[in-house]
């Protein structure tokens, strides 16, 4: 038996594919075939049923793959281990990071990290928060960017700042006269909204009271897939949304014209790092935190944990 072996059984209870998990593992289907077939043998049992499409572990191979989770992570932490002792600061680091985050955080800190630890390689790939939390809980990513608090106890947060709600507002708005919003100032039908899955949907529903009331004289609805659909539907359009601070920082001198903030304390957002509690990448996250924390622009590190819109 052999944490490479181990490792593929792994692969291919996650993916439930043995073509994918060869893909993942960087080795062809048969050698990755014949090791698992080798461990079966081994152990005298079989670990996954292959009559089955997408192919599922037996009974006893859940079981078998649950420990080897266990010792796969126990060997991962061992060698973490020596890289931190001899302060060594390399290694991949897989991050997930929510769409409506994305555009803004990553441009604030990533060409400066590049250049400050080459030997660190970061594979970054855009999630929902809810993808986040399952590859955190599987062990597929290292870390995730998004926003807080997530009431899960087997994910430890980072809170690394908090960003202002605004307002964008149209003209034609009623809104657009006033000097600082209150979200009763919002007309619900004409309010763009992002689509389900995002967490930003989510806290301007609660910021707006949404779940108390409905649109229902609205002739026209439509969810946008992204933060920059939300702001050209007000330019081009009409209506209102809510846009995150960091969004707004390259605006142009018409579109801060648009901007309303809302009344204080203002509604903010809780921006975290976010790690499973059995992570190991230790220094490498601690890195990351500490660059990106440093990358801020000081508008965003002056705003207060005061009034923190709910997921």
């Amino acid at each position: 038996m052999t944490i490479t072996q181990l490792e593929y059984i792994i692969a291919v209870d996650t993916y439930r594919h043995f073509s994918l998990a060869a893909e993942h593992c960087y080795v062809t289907q048969p050698t990755l075939s014949m090791q698992i077939q080798k461990l079966e043998d081994d152990l005298d049992v079989k670990i996954f049923d292959r009559s089955k499409q997408p192919v599922i572990p037996t009974e006893i191979g859940e079981e078998i793959i649950k420990q080897a989770r266990v010792v796969v992570h126990e060997a991962r932490m061992l060698v973490q281990m020596v890289k931190d002792k001899r302060g060594t600061l390399q290694g991949e680091l897989r991050i997930g990071i929510i769409p409506t985050l994305a555009p803004y955080l990553l441009p604030v800190f990533l060409q400066q990290f590049l250049s400050r630890y080459p030997d660190i390689k970061l594979r970054v790939k855009e999630m929902t928060t809810e993808v986040i939390i399952d590859k955190l809980k599987a062990g597929r990513i290292d870390a995730g960017l998004l926003v807080t608090p997530l009431q899960d106890n087997s994910i430890i947060e980072h809170p690394l700042f908090y960003e202002e709600l605004i307002a964008y507002v149209s003209k034609s708005n009623a809104a657009y006269k006033k000097t600082y919003m209150l979200p009763d100032d919002i007309d619900l039908k004409e309010l763009w909204l992002l689509e389900e899955g995002h967490c930003f949907r989510s806290q301007t529903m609660n910021l707006c009271e949404l779940k108390k009331q409905n649109k229902e004289h609205s002739h026209f609805e439509y969810e946008a897939g992204s933060i920059e659909t939300l702001r050209k539907m007000v330019e081009m359009h009409h209506g209102i949304t809510i846009l995150p601070e960091m969004a707004t920082f390259d605006f142009t001198t018409k579109q801060q014209n648009m901007i309303r903030h809302f009344k204080a304390p203002a509604p903010v957002r809780e921006v975290s790092l976010v790690t499973h509690r059995n992570y190991v990448k230790k220094k490498l996250v601690d890195v990351l935190k500490a660059e990106i924390a440093a990358a801020l622009p000081e508008k965003i590190l002056r705003n207060k944990k005061e009034n923190v819109v709910k997921l």
